[in-house]
């Protein structure tokens, strides 16, 4: 269920699912629920993709521009691994390189070692940059850009988030119902690491942990600031009676790690983890008990990031500018909190980038006020708000 914050600012769950009536979608074209999993689909396939990914040795995964673009179009590379899975039932290595090559691994969609130059006919998955890259020796592209699939709708419902909307739009391409169901964002495994063993030997995971991502790239539109988080942290511990750990995630602009604690409000223990690499945050998401965070790539990261037993805490996604349900992975765990604006993006399946809309007030993190959000992440963190 959907519920207003305050003054139009609405808490989106993750589980929660959109009518096609309630959002503006394209027609998949198909039910989707009366076919079985590598029936063919009702519509034509591209027949050049079809063909010339059948002649593949190997996939080649190869993403390298942002963060949060590149983790979400997993669910592309997981489309092409179950289509040769369905079609040839088996499936050629899938290779990957770039600047993300560790976190895709945690994937599980990597079978093959480390990329280096590509054996026999290869095909090659990924963004527009990477793919220009390799075009050239690939046997065939296929460019994962979040601007071009729509938000598909089929046996009455919408299908918004973006690993759907990849998955789906590949399904059709490749005219086979493909065996994955919604959510399609595959998940990242975690494992302990030195910089987890330091956090959790001083303390920092025991009681309450929540973690507060601060960086990204647009920091003017999409920064909700440590001392925004702090007092959500503050007005948690008053609501609960219990000091509260808050791990502060920033970037750093000159490439370097700095670690800072400090006592930042009554009940609040705070961790300042400025420039930490994406890999080792990975492992540090799972032993929060809540992670909020702006649109960016380290909020998707926190939510597709699981423990061991596939467990994990609840994210919230903080949206002023762009459509909520766009921008997540379509996890139940991955929530959001969206003012009026990003509600008008989410209901017209519009970008204020693409289709150069300018914000009114309702388009910035200020109208999400620390209150109303820190009464969000109390809701979820006693099981009320699921």
């Amino acid at each position: 269920m959907t519920a207003t914050v305050t003054d139009g600012v609405r808490f989106r769950p993750g589980a929660e699912a959109f009518p096609e009536s309630a959002v503006h979608s394209a027609p998949l074209g198909y039910d989707r629920q009366r076919l079985s999993a590598g029936a063919p689909l009702p519509l034509p396939a591209s027949a050049e993709l079809v063909y010339r990914l059948s002649q593949c040795d190997e996939v080649l995964v190869s993403f390298k521009e942002k963060l949060g673009d590149s983790l979400l179009a997993l669910a592309a590379v997981a489309a092409v691994r179950d289509w040769f899975r369905a079609r040839l039932h088996a499936c050629p290595p899938f290779r990957v390189e770039g600047p993300y090559a560790a976190l895709i691994a945690r994937s599980g969609l990597v079978t093959g070692p480390p990329a280096g130059p590509p054996r026999g006919r290869f095909a090659v998955i990924g963004d527009l940059a990477s793919v220009a890259h390799r075009q050239s020796d690939a046997h065939v592209s296929i460019v994962c850009d979040p601007a071009a699939p729509p938000c598909f709708a089929s046996d009455a419902r919408a299908f918004p988030d973006m690993p759907a909307r990849l998955y789906l739009a590949l399904e059709r391409r490749l005219g086979v119902r493909l065996p994955s169901e919604a959510p399609f964002a595959p998940v990242l495994s975690t494992s302990p690491n030195r910089l987890v063993q330091q956090l959790g030997a001083a303390g920092w995971f025991d009681g309450l942990t929540v973690a507060g991502i601060t960086a990204t790239s647009w920091p003017e539109r999409k920064d909700y600031t440590a001392e925004r988080f702090v007092e959500v942290a503050a007005r948690i511990a008053d609501g609960g009676a219990a000091q509260v750990r808050l791990l502060l995630i920033g970037g750093s602009a000159d490439g370097c790690v700095r670690i800072d604690a400090s006592q930042a409000a009554r009940g609040v223990r705070a961790l300042r983890l400025d420039g930490v690499s994406a890999d080792e945050l990975a492992d540090v998401f799972p032993h929060c008990d809540l992670v909020v965070g702006n649109d960016t790539g380290l909020t998707h990261l926190a939510a597709l990031a699981r423990n061991g037993e596939g467990g994990g805490p609840p994210v919230v996604g903080l949206y002023a500018r762009h459509a909520h349900s766009k921008w997540r992975t379509g996890l139940p765990h991955h929530h959001a909190v969206a003012t009026p604006f990003s509600e008008h993006m989410h209901q017209g399946d519009l970008c204020p980038v693409r289709d150069r809309i300018a914000p009114d007030k309702d388009g910035h993190l200020d109208a999400i006020t620390p209150a109303s959000l820190a009464q969000v992440c109390m809701d979820l963190l006693t099981g009320s708000g699921q």
